[in-house]
């Protein structure tokens, strides 16, 4: 395809990183249900989950948030030496969807580092204001030094899933919604994931889990744990509303194949039951786990199911530590430790 930067690579999520960022909670708004204390406190739990394995960045609002969250983390034993922070104001916490998302330029010579800037508008404008949040990209690229790229479309990083390879997931639900790029076709924004995500192989899953208020990121539901086996999360009880879309996703994925035409291992990842809050049900999924150099973060629901889908991902990373962390709390903001992080990919040299 013309369009193409036939360097470009975004690496998959277990490759080395250099850091994860993240961005403070302080927006009640997200949490009405929830005190901001116990907000904090999972992403205290987080940070230490990450802090034994990659420097972790954090987004505050301003020195007195700063020194407030030292003061938590220090109480928790985090060691601050692994932790930088940034007076970069957002909106909320989403880092996921509003930070940027690094690639790399495999180049002729050293590999160096990209900064791409999406365009993000709050998941089609849904909870506005967003203009803190839309211009964190910017400020951490200029934090960093790095060269930066904005295709100029909207695209958040929950929305995509890749294998490092060439393979990427994400769904029509979400993608081709009229509340994101209402202007461009599937063949359109295919091209611009081939071209700024150096993507040969694009692979579209149905419907999200409801109570998504993305419109059906893919971080709920498939998840790469290798280059061509994914874990995908699969409700077996058909009196569950979310029965026929996981089903009609997981029916799809029997049939698709990687970048190199081998079939895709899939492991059916169980789903917790039903979570509720006062305005109906909440997106929890094992499927929206993060994973670190050292530790991958599981959102747990005090289910039944917690156990199971921790011992499935143990399984798919064998050298990393499983670190539980509270999905009840995420869930209320209607998202999970997938949705909050962001890495950022460590520089190898070339041999």
């Amino acid at each position: 395809m013309s369009l193409t930067h036939p360097n470009f690579r975004m690496p998959a999520e277990w490759e080395p990183h250099e850091a994860t960022w993240l961005s403070w909670p302080h927006n009640q708004e997200t949490w009405p249900e929830i005190p901001m204390e116990r907000v904090e406190s999972v992403w205290v739990q987080m940070v230490l989950g990450l802090v034994g394995g990659e420097i972790v960045h954090l987004n505050v609002n301003d020195q007195a948030m700063e020194e407030k969250v030292r003061a938590l983390l220090q109480n928790d034993g985090v060691d601050l030496n692994k932790v930088r922070f940034h007076h970069f104001p957002t909106n909320d916490a989403w880092a996921r969807d509003h930070g940027p998302i690094f690639i790399i330029d495999e180049s002729e010579g050293e590999n160096q580092l990209v900064l791409l800037n999406w365009e993000y508008n709050s998941w089609g404008g849904k909870y506005p204001p967003y203009d803190l949040d839309n211009a964190i990209p910017s400020s951490i690229a200029r934090q960093l030094g790095i060269p930066m790229q904005s295709p100029g479309i909207v695209l958040e990083g929950g929305s995509i899933e890749v294998n490092g390879r060439g393979t990427l997931f994400t769904t029509e639900s979400c993608l081709l919604n009229s509340n994101r790029n209402p202007h461009l076709t599937r063949e359109q924004i295919e091209s611009y994931l081939t071209k700024y995500l150096g993507i040969k192989n694009i692979l579209w899953l149905g419907d999200g889990i409801i109570g998504d208020d993305t419109d059906g990121h893919i971080d709920d539901l498939t998840r790469f744990v290798d280059a061509s086996t994914v874990v995908t999360a699969l409700e077996t009880n058909p009196g569950d509303e979310n029965y026929q879309a996981l089903q009609e996703n997981f029916i799809r994925l029997q049939s698709m194949r990687s970048e190199t035409g081998q079939t895709l291992k899939v492991i059916p990842l169980p789903m917790p039951a039903a979570i509720y809050s006062e305005t109906g049900r909440l997106p929890a999924s094992y499927a929206n786990f993060y994973i670190g150099n050292k530790a991958v973060l599981v959102p747990v629901f005090q289910d039944r199911q917690d156990e199971v889908a921790i011992k499935i991902l143990q399984g798919c990373f064998p050298s990393r530590r499983m670190v539980p962390i509270d999905g009840r709390i995420l869930v209320h903001g209607l998202g999970a430790c997938h949705c909050v992080t962001q890495q950022q990919p460590a520089l190898l040299k070339k041999n």
